[in-house]
């Protein structure tokens, strides 16, 4: 492996590891809030984007991020909002996403998340990619109401839509889509601007990830602003692009493994040179990413 590919995994590492985040240094990490639409913004740190609602009932959070950060995040909220935190969703278990929790539900605030991040988020976990174990969340770190398919949550004078997508990052994904705002929050189903890690081991797909796209185009519109779980905010046209990435990667490594090429010889053969310039500048270089795929 490349050396600058060790270093892509090993900052992935950083990100999802409990215990080694503990060791992290948050002390520089600055959370920028950028408005999205009336009454929503993104919220970027160090992890996963967090979606953000404020209005009359209260201010509504998707993904929390790391513990460390919770007192930045709560403090970047109260710039928006004269009410606490009353919901957080959590678009899947990963802790650069739900490593705030328990701290932001010790003010009160309700956990939601489909029942997949619960039982995961219970139980210790293993992400086989990079040959690393999860302890299990402090219990009051876990979801507190959960959903099979899907829940409609009304705040804010906003219809909030929370759906389970097919397993596709996890098997726990969910996509937020505020109705009204015509915003949509869509977890880490879609990395913009980089290759996106799918974690098979907790049951993330391939063909889920084309699949959640796919369902996410259907509900955005020409102007539909799109919070990806990483990278800069987004549109139609850019996750567009993302699907036709990934369509397009799927049929160059189908017909590798057709003709009967090992991991090695996948990787070897570069199936993703023509997109790396665009997608190839994140945590993921494309070898170690193609090695997932594969």
């Amino acid at each position: 492996m490349k050396s600058t590919s060790l270093l892509s995994v090993i900052f992935f590492v950083l990100l999802l590891a409990a215990p080694v985040r503990a060791q992290q240094d948050f002390s520089t990490v600055e959370i920028e809030t950028i408005p999205v639409a009336d009454g929503i913004f993104m919220l970027t740190g160090s992890g996963g984007n967090i979606g953000l609602s404020v209005g009359e009932d209260g201010a509504f959070l998707i993904d929390d991020q790391h513990a460390p950060l919770s007192e930045k995040i709560l403090a970047a909220v109260a710039e928006q909002s004269d009410t606490p935190v009353d919901f957080v969703v959590n678009t899947h278990w990963h802790g650069d996403h739900t490593g705030g929790n328990e701290n932001v539900g010790a003010i009160g605030a309700v956990i939601v998340a489909h029942e997949n991040v619960r039982e995961r988020m219970s139980t210790k976990q293993s992400i086989e990619a990079f040959g690393m174990e999860v302890p299990p969340s402090p219990a009051g770190a876990l979801p507190v109401i959960t959903f099979d398919d899907g829940v409609t949550i009304h705040r804010n004078g906003e219809e909030i839509r929370i759906i389970h997508v097919a397993p596709a990052h996890t098997d726990g994904d969910a996509v937020i889509h505020f109705v009204g705002a015509d915003v949509i929050h869509a977890g880490d189903t879609y990395s913009n601007g980089f290759y996106p890690f799918i974690d098979v081991g907790t049951g993330g797909r391939f063909d889920g990830m084309i699949t959640a796209t796919d369902a996410i185009l259907e509900m955005a519109g020409e102007n539909t602003k799109i919070i990806p779980g990483h990278g800069p905010l987004s549109d139609r046209a850019q996750l567009l692009a993302y699907r036709d990435m990934l369509v397009a990667v799927r049929e160059q490594i189908t017909a590798m493994l057709d003709e009967g090429m090992d991991r090695d010889a996948v990787i070897a053969a570069t199936p993703t040179s023509e997109f790396d310039a665009a997608w190839g500048g994140g945590f993921l270089e494309p070898d170690v990413w193609v090695g997932i795929a594969y």
